[in-house]
């Protein structure tokens, strides 16, 4: 059983910054790719950014691009997000997201951040931006 935990979260002033961190368990690492997705009140939710655990690709959405960075430490089943330069509208709920490296997404890269290809979820960490 795939379990993702998310840790990192909490209230940040604007310019501010935070990391999150996911411990994933349950999977063999290299053969998936970790990721992001947030969700803020009233919106859908988005992929932020993921990582191709077995050759270090990473893919982000424009908003965050130039301030965050996903990073892996596979001997730690460890994903990470560290975010910079927060905006009030970078709050949401956070949620890390575990996808089977498949064929398809080895050659296309993960960036898609379609909702359909994420097979496990964690259980989300807040992030709260204050203006």
């Amino acid at each position: 059983e795939v379990h993702l935990a998310e840790s990192g979260g909490g209230l940040v002033q604007t310019g501010g910054s935070l990391r999150l961190s996911c411990v994933a368990s349950g999977i063999d690492f290299d053969d998936y790719v970790l990721g992001w997705f947030r969700q803020a009140p009233g919106q859908e939710r988005e992929g932020v950014a993921c990582i191709h655990n077995k050759d270090g690709r990473a893919y982000y959405v424009d908003s965050v691009k130039g301030r965050f960075a996903i990073s892996s430490d596979n001997a730690k089943n460890t994903v990470y997000l560290q975010m910079n330069s927060l905006k009030p509208e970078d709050t949401a709920v956070y949620y890390c997201t575990a996808e089977y490296l498949d064929l398809v997404t080895y050659l296309g890269g993960c960036g898609n951040f379609r909702l359909i290809d994420v097979d496990s979820w964690g259980k989300g960490t807040l992030v709260t931006v204050s203006s």
